[in-house]
C-alpha cells in the first residue's frame, strides 16, 4: 500500500505537468483528486485492520507541499492542498 501512495503522488505530478495549472484554485482541484485517492487508500488500510499513522499523514501533507513548490506554487496553503482528507 505504500507503493500505492507513491503512485498517487506520481499521478499528481503527471497531471500537474499535463494540465499546467495557472493558478492556485486549479492546482487545488488537482490535489483534491489526489487527496480523494489517499482517502480511498486509507479505507483500504482500515479494511485490513490498520490505518494511516500520524507520521505518514504528516509525510503525505509534506509531499503535497513539495509537489506544489516544485511546480512553482510556493504560496500554496498546506491545508488547502489536502482539503477534504479523512486521514
Amino acid at each position: 500500500m505504500v507503493d500505492e501512495g507513491k503512485a498517487i503522488l506520481l499521478r499528481l505530478c503527471e497531471r500537474v505537468e499535463a494540465e499546467q495549472p495557472s493558478d492556485l484554485p486549479t492546482l487545488y482541484g488537482l490535489t483534491q483528486a489526489a487527496t480523494e485517492e489517499f482517502n480511498a487508500l486509507g479505507r483500504e488500510f482500515m479494511a485490513t485492520g490498520s490505518g494511516i499513522e500520524t507520521v505518514a499523514r504528516e509525510w503525505i501533507c509534506d509531499e503535497f507541499c513539495f509537489v506544489a513548490s516544485a511546480y512553482g506554487f510556493t504560496d500554496a496553503d498546506a491545508e488547502a492542498l489536502t482539503a477534504g482528507r479523512d486521514w
